[in-house]
């Protein structure tokens, strides 16, 4: 069989359907790197490879990645009868009674599950380090972070592990693990991926599922493959004209693009990498035939966003712990079970009043339209852009310990110093991807985010698989790989 560890899903997805290889084939290659290389990352942390083995050898969906293996984040997703354990150590007992309406999707699509990736603690942090797991090594230098809270897919795809693994994110969590593992990570428009059946929105709509992945191409297709409303779903989010993969090679077009020209305060990071990196996708940009200019919505770095926003993950975090006591676990969850973030963010959340919660959504709900301005047409009093480039994050990969190790207080602000960029669009719900366009001196990844209006992932498509063109990384390897 042809060699398949640097196929991407697609690829590997061609070999099935063209009889050069079979899902069984697949599925025995990806477990064997698995066992072979995770152990130098702490990626996986729980394996369903028995369980994988009987899907590939049955009957799978005939649809568009049959017999491709995956991997899902332990965090939602759920799959009937099995653990995801949201990186805590109290529900590794729990089974839930059914698939999300997410794992259909996946599984329709013919993909086979080979086992859970390593999150932080209910991913409210930018590092995979959990107390209750050994901490996600970055494959490029594992001695650093590999992002979070979709840290564990993302090692195991840029290793060559697996293709593409699950991922989600609330305020970044698809986003900056790609940045800082050199990956593909596209997040997509709020509603695009149902939440479904347990889930209607979360974090007050900032919540969304998607994929980490190698290629533009594959995250357009597997986009597509689980793009559905769920019936009951709050909200839908506008449907695509044509499929996401047709967009892979289409003309860009002459779009009007904006550099981030506004620094975003003393408070955050500033590394010169970050700066460096946008830059230089800037000049790609105009290779391209975009008009490329500055620009910073002016809203962007409002001073209130992350008060306000922070009020929502409090409220939802109380909510969601309590939920887990009544339903899952029928005891009291103690705060000593809990990292002292989620202790702290169930605290806030339950002495919040609820006129304090509507208040925050009321005010984000102002601050959205004044970002939207930035990509609404002049012709109807907006600034015109099409995009807004930026540095994913404000820095390279830190090592790891560099956040859980400095206290409560400390960790904080340095989650905070690393995150100007991100968390704004999973309010605003619009569409944004981290590319891997540059790399430090050093070895590390560093991604730059580009932002689309609200259900133009399209547009994000065009553009993304042009610049990977452009300027390729298929071929780069990390040091630590199958």
């Amino acid at each position: 069989m042809t060699q398949t560890t640097w196929m991407d899903a697609t690829a590997q997805a061609e070999l099935v359907r063209s009889g050069q290889a079979s899902p069984v084939e697949l599925v025995e290659d990806a477990i064997e790197r698995i066992e072979r290389v995770n152990p130098q990352l702490d990626a996986v942390i729980r394996d369903r490879f028995a369980e994988a083995r009987k899907e590939a050898a049955g009957e799978l969906p005939d649809g568009p990645f049959r017999g491709v293996p995956m991997l899902l984040k332990d965090l939602g997703c759920h799959v009937a009868g099995e653990t995801t354990q949201y990186g805590t150590s109290f529900l590794g007992d729990v089974r839930w009674p059914a698939d999300s309406y997410l794992a259909q999707q996946f599984r329709a699509a013919g993909f086979v599950f080979l086992g859970r990736t390593n999150v932080p603690e209910f991913g409210t942090t930018i590092t995979t380090e959990p107390v209750c797991n050994a901490p996600a090594r970055n494959p490029w230098n594992p001695g650093h972070s590999t992002g979070g809270s979709s840290g564990g897919s993302a090692a195991a795809v840029a290793a060559g592990l697996v293709p593409i693994a699950h991922a989600n994110d609330g305020g970044g969590s698809i986003r900056i693990p790609a940045s800082e593992c050199g990956l593909v990570g596209l997040k997509p428009t709020r509603a695009r991926v149902s939440q479904g059946p347990d889930v209607g929105e979360g974090w007050a709509g900032a919540t969304i599922d998607g994929a980490v992945t190698r290629t533009v191409r594959d995250a357009a297709a597997v986009l597509d493959a689980i793009s559905a409303f769920m019936p009951g779903d709050p909200y839908p989010a506008p449907a695509f004209v044509r499929p996401l993969a047709a967009e892979v090679g289409a003309p860009v077009g002459r779009l009007r693009v904006g550099l981030l020209d506004a620094a975003p305060g003393e408070q955050y990071l500033d590394h010169p990498d970050c700066r460096a990196a946008v830059a230089d996708a800037g000049r790609l940009l105009e290779e391209l035939g975009c008009v490329v200019e500055p620009g910073t919505p002016d809203a962007m770095f409002d001073e209130l966003f992350s008060r306000f926003f922070t009020a929502t993950i409090a409220a939802d975090t109380a909510v969601t712990l309590s939920a887990l006591e009544q339903f899952a676990l029928g005891r009291a969850i103690a705060d000593d079970e809990l990292e002292p973030r989620n202790a702290m963010y169930r605290a806030v959340g339950r002495e919040m009043p609820a006129t304090d919660y509507l208040a925050a959504r009321a005010y984000l709900g102002g601050w959205v339209r004044r970002m939207a301005a930035f990509w609404t047409p002049e012709e109807h009093g907006g600034r015109g852009f099409d995009l807004l480039v930026t540095p994913t994050v404000a820095a390279p990969p830190p090592e790891l310990g560099w956040f859980t190790g400095a206290g409560p207080e400390e960790e904080g602000r340095r989650i905070g110093s690393f995150l100007p960029y991100t968390a704004q669009f999973n309010v605003t719900g619009q569409p944004a991807i981290s590319l891997p366009l540059h790399w430090s001196d050093d070895g590390l990844p560093v991604g730059v985010q580009i932002v689309a209006a609200f259900g133009r992932e399209d547009v994000l498509v065009r553009v993304a698989a042009a610049l990977e063109e452009a300027a390729p990384w298929a071929g780069r390897r990390p040091p630590v790989s199958a």
